[in-house]
């Protein structure tokens, strides 16, 4: 971390908070409740950028239509099986939604997650209706707003507007039937198709109270390779556990609202900082806003759950990527290096997934013979 970074992450710290505190304080106005404002109130804690770069401005309304769509197909899915169990509709939306990432563009495919997630919001609700659907997105909109100006008011001088790009910018994108043809023959999109659709009715099975986040667990952290998503699940439990620290600080202290809800989000920033964990930032902002502002006063049983939960959908991802179709990274990245053709940028991007298996496993990176063979190690 550079002499310039704790500054530079303790400004986007206090950013956030603002922003969390001036929407949660102007969504009543514009008739949001509280539960509909939690939407807004996250949002404009994510959409702040902690080196202060700008966003392209194209991707407010295309994250805005995306969000949309995913919720009137969940909303409209719900209505047309409202008979029907709802392991059995939410299994349908969870599997539509996958047929959908499989249209976005490359440069839409960062939204992939977002409609897993809020497509299946429509149904965790019994009063989900067009009203509060719509609310919703209002909220949404007014986050990414209050969000991005109170960004800009605090940006310092002389940084760079521009992010830097993290896009494979060699890679070609696809037509559309050949990204359908290529995603339809994979087995792994089966298989993170399979366990999204089933991820509901195994939490209920398995007893979960919020078997919900069996299913985020699994559309967010199943990954091709095994060392990625070892690598994911960890990160993805340290951020919702540092993320419920705030909650319980702040509210056990002044209680909830508008200004408690800036020190949440701002605090839980500000902590990421502090222990130098700033790549589990969202998560951690996630777990803490869903905590605090989705939750209002948070009961007993709800976070030692909803942990627990969200800790049996990483399981379920493990579960599934060792058992069905696994694919070691630990063994690539060795196959790549006996090949003297490897290019030094593909041994780059897979180390650290490769890295992260070696690690589970007790083994050095570059070492064993069993190169190519399949995981027995692992099982």
């Amino acid at each position: 971390m550079s002499a310039t970074a704790p500054p530079l992450g303790l400004r986007a710290a206090l950013v956030i908070g603002l922003a969390s505190a001036f929407t949660a304080a102007i969504a009543p106005g514009l008739g949001l409740g509280s539960g509909e404002a939690a939407y807004g109130v996250i949002v404009a804690a994510l959409v702040v950028r902690p080196d202060f770069s700008r966003w392209p401005l194209p991707i407010y309304p295309v994250l805005l239509g995306a969000i949309g769509l995913s919720m009137a197909i969940g909303l409209l899915m719900g209505e047309a099986f409202a008979g029907a169990p709802t392991v059995f509709v939410f299994g349908l939306v969870a599997a539509t939604m996958q047929f959908l990432m499989l249209l976005l563009p490359g440069k839409l495919r960062p939204l992939a997650n977002a409609l897993a997630i809020t497509g299946v919001l429509p149904l965790l609700s019994a009063t989900s209706s067009w009203t509060s659907v719509g609310n919703e997105l209002a909220a949404i909109g007014l986050g990414l707003a209050v969000g991005s100006l109170t960004q800009i008011t605090f940006t310092p001088a002389g940084l760079p507007l521009a992010a830097k790009s993290t896009e494979h910018s060699g890679a070609v994108d696809l037509p559309l039937a050949q990204r359908l043809r290529a995603g339809l023959t994979s087995a792994f999109f089966w298989r993170k198709l399979v366990f999204a659709a089933l991820a509901l009715a195994i939490g209920e099975g398995l007893g979960a109270v919020e078997p919900k986040y069996l299913y985020f667990g699994v559309v967010l952290l199943l990954n091709d390779s095994l060392g990625a998503t070892l690598a994911r699940v960890r990160d993805r439990m340290v951020g919702v556990t540092l993320g419920i620290l705030m909650p319980l600080l702040v509210f056990n202290s002044i209680g909830l609202n508008e200004v408690s809800t800036g020190l949440v989000l701002g605090g839980t920033a500000a902590l990421m900082v502090a222990v130098n964990r700033q790549e589990v930032l969202s998560t951690a902002l996630i777990s803490s806003g869903v905590a605090f502002v989705g939750y209002g006063p948070l009961v007993a049983w709800y976070i030692p759950h909803r942990w627990i939960d969200y800790l049996m959908g990483c399981g379920l991802a493990l579960a599934a990527g060792l058992l069905f179709r696994p694919t070691s990274a630990l063994n690539q990245y060795r196959a790549l290096l006996l090949n003297g053709e490897a290019s030094a940028e593909a041994l780059a991007r897979l180390r650290p997934a490769a890295m992260e298996e070696a690690r589970w496993l007790g083994q050095s990176l570059a070492a064993p013979a069993s190169v190519g063979e399949p995981l027995r190690e692992l099982r």
